[in-house]
């Protein structure tokens, strides 16, 4: 870690991002914030209401989380270091010694056995310097995995909730004898509760893409992808069932005036 970090500020210089190279999660949690509002004022007391102010919490507890990934840990650095020197600094005395023993080395098989003991220790010892000097990664690694652990989950707390959003029952008058569907909505609040879903889903992705940012671990990554392959996946099965609603043209013009729910201005 430390290594990796200094020799990439070398070959690489520090360079200040802007605005739009860089995703910003104050402005992401406002989005968030503004999405809240428009599903509590179209669908109040609903289930994905309460989904959306749990990803609102989740939301800035990774805020405080990319806050800590992108700074050090200066004890773990400290200790590691000093690690690192006392390592090698056991290493020099016990190669050392060694070679004090055996002043004279009479012989090839001699020769080998010295060098065969010196290579040991040298393994041995970038084992070690390698375990302290990626300690500080793997604990942000440990943290971050957490966050991802359980944005996942919120994911499929969302499917779960556009799983029985199915527009064909609009297309039938048959009722279910099984089921009784406690709130029969209309072709256009079935429109925006799917489309609100999807926003949940690529919010709650972009939520996981900002560890990234700051954290350039390969495993968080692949966890990153993984998490936005799965959003990806669902969004594709709710847009299925929106673009059945609009072919089916029982969603008028009229309706997708009725929208604007907030005013939102342009800035």
């Amino acid at each position: 870690m430390l290594a990796e970090e200094w020799f990439s500020m070398l070959l690489h210089p520090k360079k200040y991002a802007t605005q739009y190279t860089e995703l910003n999660v104050d402005r992401l949690l406002k989005t968030l914030d503004t999405l809240s509002k428009r599903i509590a004022e179209r669908f109040p007391g609903s289930g994905l209401s309460q989904v959306c102010g749990e990803l609102q919490e989740v939301g800035f507890d990774v805020k405080g989380l990319i806050e800590r990934l992108s700074r050090p840990i200066w004890p773990v650095r400290v200790a590691v270091i000093i690690g690192i020197m006392i390592l090698i600094a056991i290493a020099i005395t016990a190669i050392s010694f060694s070679s004090g023993l055996s002043p004279g080395l009479e012989g090839i098989p001699d020769l080998l056995q010295t060098m065969e003991s010196v290579i040991n220790e040298l393994i041995f010892l970038a084992i070690a310097l390698y375990f302290l000097s990626t300690l500080e990664m793997r604990l942000k690694r440990h943290v971050s995995l957490r966050a991802l652990h359980r944005l996942r989950s919120i994911a499929h707390v969302v499917d779960m909730h556009q799983l029985t959003k199915d527009p064909a029952h609009l297309f039938s008058h048959s009722q279910s004898k099984i089921l009784k569907m406690e709130r029969v909505m209309t072709p256009f609040e079935l429109t925006r509760y799917l489309d609100y879903c999807s926003e949940l889903l690529s919010i709650t992705s972009k939520l996981a893409a900002l560890q990234v940012q700051y954290l350039n671990d390969p495993v968080i990554l692949n966890a990153v992808n993984d998490l936005e392959n799965l959003a990806h996946g669902l969004s594709n099965k709710i847009w299925q069932k929106i673009m059945i609603l609009d072919i089916s043209g029982l969603v008028g013009p009229e309706d997708n005036k009725e929208d604007k729910v907030l005013d939102m201005k342009p800035k």
